[in-house]
């Protein structure tokens, strides 16, 4: 590696440090709900992080991709548990139950997510709490999101992608649910309202968090119209509820993934 590629390298792995931060992805247990880049994020913070990271799902989840380069497992019960804990070299593991369902594994249970985070010896576990089918919107069904017992952190993705077009299955995984929590109509164009009330609603993407950090992720913030955008619909979140206290602005995709952090009064 030159001297340029390794300078490279340090600050695309700082620009990702920024992001763990902004999200208070440290420690813990941190569990993505919502649509629009669960997995890139979860993957972009894996990456990052300094320390020993699970990588895992309470929600079905497509296969971990083969150039990912976490330690992969797929097991059930004690195999599972007795496979992950021997993999104390792996900085990176990515574990989960199978499945039938084509392209896809199962998510594991609260009591195996606990017992695998203490017992690994992990700092952070990043978990996918949410099923979207690819869509950039999402509003929640009443049995959703599985969120584990033992979750620290709760970060709610939507993509700015999704604003200034027509909601429809075309962009959003239930678009029923999604005009019943943000007032926007089939067919409407969303705009940052939607996106805000969606993020600060009981009904939307706060469902289930109970007692947890609620940091919401607005992702794919790729251009400077989104940007301006987002921004606005992060102010007008934060005017909506108390429940969090910064919105976070990010496109995983760029060598800096952090763009914005938003906090009330900014």
């Amino acid at each position: 590696m030159s001297k340029m590629e390794h300078m490279h390298k340090i600050e695309v792995e700082n620009g990702g440090c920024a992001l763990i931060d902004a999200l208070d992805a440290r420690l813990g247990v941190v569990s993505f709900v919502g649509a629009g880049g669960k997995k890139s994020a979860m993957f972009r913070i894996a990456d990052a992080h300094p320390g020993r990271v699970a990588i895992t799902a309470t929600a079905h989840i497509e296969r971990f991709p083969r150039r990912y380069r976490a330690a992969s497992v797929l097991a059930d019960g004690e195999d599972l548990h007795a496979r992950v804990c021997a993999l104390r070299d792996a900085r990176i593991v990515a574990f989960a139950k199978s499945c039938d369902l084509p392209g896809r594994h199962a998510g594991v249970s609260d009591e195996d997510l606990q017992r695998l985070y203490v017992d690994g010896g992990f700092d952070l576990c990043v978990v996918k709490a949410d099923g979207a089918r690819g869509k950039l919107i999402k509003a929640p069904a009443e049995h959703e999101p599985p969120i584990a017992a033992c979750t620290t952190v709760v970060v709610p993705v939507v993509s700015a992608r999704a604003l200034g077009q027509p909601l429809s299955e075309k962009i959003a995984h239930r678009p029923e649910r999604v005009a019943a929590v943000t007032g926007a109509r089939i067919g409407e164009a969303i705009a940052t309202e939607h996106i805000a009330r969606l993020l600060s609603s009981e009904d939307g993407l706060l469902r289930n968090t109970g007692g947890c950090t609620v940091v919401p992720l607005i992702n794919m913030v790729d251009d400077p119209g989104r940007e301006r955008l987002a921004r606005q619909a992060a102010e007008q979140a934060l005017a909506l509820t108390g429940r969090f206290d910064r919105v976070v602005l990010a496109a995983m995709k760029k060598d800096y993934p952090l763009i914005a952090v938003m906090r009330r009064g900014d």
